[in-house]
């Protein structure tokens, strides 16, 4: 089907030349039969309804004088054969409109827009992305607008073709005349009726082939002047200060929910209701000039992974069959990113791009905004989350053990430079050199001492340790460096390659006998050790980049971390742990996501632990589960009332005669006696309470989130709850729009800013 000149943008950019004098002179001229004019008359005849309301609209009898038309900014989306214009805030627009004034013929001006994500060359008319790598769209000065019966919303002329129908408005407003007709070079045809009435006819050339009826081939256009004429939500301005920065790290695949759409489109909503819930719930602190707005931006390393320079995606698909050739993509571009993650080769790859991404946006971040001071957090999707745990467990901080001992090395012995005097400067232990030295121990011998050993030359408890634990990670060192793995006394740990080259070398050789035993004991091994490693809880043969900041908290959605560490042996995460640069952490799920794991019940397993409800964003229950609530009440209260009855009951059966009841202590009475009998009786009640009634500030999980709950859970829909299996994967995609997740972290980040909530009335 052709389409016509005005589909996209408006109609040709061939514009219409008015001459003043021309159209003065067509006032008194005979009009003749001309082939737009018998478009028009078709049009007439087809459709009398409108040319009738054409002639009952009248001018005001006095007219107004003129206005200039005042002008507003949009901006083109793309997406597939749809093209869309959206338009900039008042502030965004007046911005452009300043700097389009101010512009001179050759020189070019940037403007930044849509809180500095980017900038606009005003000459070019182009927009470009800041933060991430996105085709440039055209920016345009908008005044003429038009829309047809089966368009949505309505869409600006090309300036050139505005510009000639506001010459054309001003010259009708002028002289009062109306029911004019502006033909244009590619055969539009635009009648001014009146001031509120303006018609755009299209030729018949350039009709659809199909349609038939001449009422379809000339239904006109209505066509507005000016923003305000037409029905277009403006959007509301961002502040320009920010409070909080916050790094949003997506999981598998290069889809982030069920419309396929990317990283940056979940986030630019989850921004917007971030905006959208401080203009509700922090209304008082935005008056008072304490709450601006936190910035969210993506971090996306799919597209690394997958591009040329790493050629995996080549080297799949010549070993991928051909049948059911859809499935097989999206296994290949999704799923298989779990196993590229468990791979030593791929894994540094991903982790190297987060955190490179991560401090690349960082520093950009701090140029555009110099005056910056607030803290930054960074939130981590599925399999993002995994990746953000590995590396915050991996970093360092100044005063580390690791940078100590890598300081001491550079360090000249002040004794000799014998080994064990050098490895016993390292661990500040060097007081005990004239104690090993007599038991004529060296470095070699040291390292196969046991704890009984030192414990018998009378080495304290807290040296020992240094030493095991220094004695440990270098013979994993030396181990690496053969491909096998040293094993911890009594501890079996997962045969990891030590690094992508030792992997090629061992390969294909055959196993030994003591290898298979290995392999074999896997299966009924405990769990690892990891401080007898070298890095933290994660992959052994990785190298973890450190960033350049230190993350004030760390959100988890729909996370599988807990999972992910009981796979690689670890059964238990120590209470006193905490990250060493990010002191607060939440595991966030939706309770039907199907790849979401807990973590408190890895800290504290002895007691469990119901996950803290996340509220609604509207200050209550979702109703379904508010009934479900009182039911599951309602029912605990009837089996308490019959347990209390049946032990009364059979109380006043079994106690003893009057008579036989034992003397009252020495001032005391029978009521007094009643009362302690039944005080007693409701203390023994209150020691049935379920541990759910307890107060949750009273419980400890441990010090990876500063001794506060970890895991939270979102309220499921009601329509979620008839079909737990039917949303099971829109549950694991729902956190970029969920407006419960966004308010519990804007609660966590204003809290530490010390700004009141304040949960709005309904």
């Amino acid at each position: 089907m052709s389409k016509s000149a005005g589909e996209e943008g408006g109609l040709s950019q061939a514009s219409l030349t008015i001459n003043v004098q021309d159209l003065l002179d067509a006032t008194s001229q005979t009009s003749t039969n001309t082939p737009m004019e018998q478009v028009s008359s078709a049009a007439d005849e087809a459709s009398p309804s409108s040319t009738s309301s054409f002639e009952m609209l009248e001018s005001e009898t006095v007219p107004p004088p003129y206005q200039p038309v005042q002008p507003h900014w949009f901006f083109c989306r793309r997406a597939d054969d749809n093209t869309s214009w959206y338009p900039y805030s008042r502030e965004d627009s007046e911005k452009l409109e300043n700097a389009y004034a101010n512009v001179g013929e050759k020189e070019e001006v940037t403007v930044a827009v849509d809180g500095e994500r980017y900038d606009v060359h005003v000459r070019e008319r182009m927009r470009y992305a800041v933060y991430w790598e996105q085709a440039p769209s055209e920016v345009r000065r908008c005044t003429w607008f038009y829309k047809g019966d089966k368009d949505i919303r309505f869409m600006p002329y090309p300036e050139d073709f505005s510009n000639s129908l506001e010459d054309s408005f001003m010259i009708a407003m002028t002289l009062d005349e109306w029911k004019k007709k502006l033909e244009f070079p590619s055969g539009e045809t635009v009648i001014l009726h009146n001031p509120k009435l303006i018609m755009q006819y299209q030729p018949m050339g350039l009709q659809e082939e199909w349609v038939s009826s001449p009422s379809e081939q000339t239904r006109p256009r209505t066509v507005k002047r000016g923003v305000d004429n037409i029905s277009v939500e403006i959007p509301e301005g961002e502040p320009e200060k920010v409070d909080h920065l916050v790094f949003m790290v997506h999981g598998i695949g290069p889809a982030c929910d069920l419309r396929f759409r990317s990283i940056i489109q979940c986030v630019n909503d989850f921004r917007s209701a971030s905006l959208s819930l401080l203009g509700s719930h922090y209304k008082r602190g935005q008056q008072e000039g304490m709450v601006s707005r936190v910035e969210f931006l993506p971090v996306n390393w799919h597209s690394a992974l997958h591009g040329d320079a790493t050629g995996v995606d080549e080297d799949i698909q010549r070993i991928t069959l051909p049948s059911i050739s859809r499935l097989r993509h999206f296994t290949n571009d999704t799923l298989l990113d779990l196993f590229f993650y468990n791979s030593p080769t791929y894994c540094q790859t991903i982790v190297d791009t987060v955190a490179s991404e991560v401090n690349r946006l960082h520093e950009l971040f701090r140029q555009r905004h110099p005056e910056f001071t607030g803290a930054v957090s960074v939130v981590g999707h599925s399999l993002g989350s995994l990746i953000l745990f590995d590396l915050l467990t991996n970093q360092k901080t100044v005063s580390g053990e690791a940078d100590r001992e890598e300081a001491c090395c550079d360090e000249p012995c002040p004794l000799t430079c014998d080994p064990l005097e050098k490895t016993l400067v390292r661990l500040s232990l060097q007081e005990y050199l004239g104690t090993l030295q007599g038991e004529k121990l060296d470095l070699a011998s040291l390292s196969l001492c046991q704890d009984s050993d030192l414990k018998d030359l009378g080495i304290p408890l807290g040296p020992r340790k240094k030493i095991l634990n220094y004695a440990r990670r270098k013979r994993a060192q030396e181990n690496c460096k053969t491909g096998t793995v040293l094993l911890a006394p009594g501890l079996q740990a997962p045969p990891q390659h030590c690094s992508p080259n030792d992997h090629q070398g061992n390969s294909s050789s055959g196993l030994t006998s003591q290898q298979s035993q290995l392999h074999r004991a896997q299966s009924i091994t405990s769990a690892v050790d990891y401080e007898y490693f070298d890095v933290g809880i994660g992959q052994v043969s990785i190298n973890y980049p450190q960033l350049v900041f230190h993350p004030q908290t760390f959100f988890a959605f729909g996370s599988p971390i807990g999972m992910f560490l009981t796979v690689r042996g670890l059964k238990r995460i120590d209470p006193n742990y905490t990250f060493p640069t990010c002191k607060s952490f939440y595991n966030i799920y939706h309770p039907y996501d199907p790849v979401a794991y807990r973590i408190e019940p890895m800290i504290v397993s002895e007691v469990d632990l119901e996950p803290m409800l996340i509220p609604h964003h509207k200050g209550r229950k979702r109703m379904h589960l508010e009934l479900k609530e009182s039911l599951t009440r309602m029912s605990m209260d009837l089996k308490n009332n019959v347990w209390g009855s049946l032990r009364t009951a059979w109380q006043s059966f079994a106690r003893l005669p009057v008579a036989a009841l034992p003397p009252l202590d020495e001032g005391q009475t029978t009521i007094e006696s009643n009362l302690q009998e039944t005080q007693g009786a409701c203390e023994e009640a209150e020691s049935l309470v379920s541990p759910e009634e307890t107060e949750e500030r009273e419980i400890q999980v441990g010090m990876l989130n500063g001794g506060r709950r970890i895991d939270y859970v979102l309220q499921e829909k009601p329509i979620e709850s008839f079909n737990e299996y039917l949303f099971a994967i829109q549950s694991h995609l729902c956190y970029w729009e969920s407006e419960d997740t966004a308010l519990l972290l804007l609660k966590e980040i204003y809290d530490k800013l010390g700004v009141a909530f304040e949960q709005p009335q309904q």
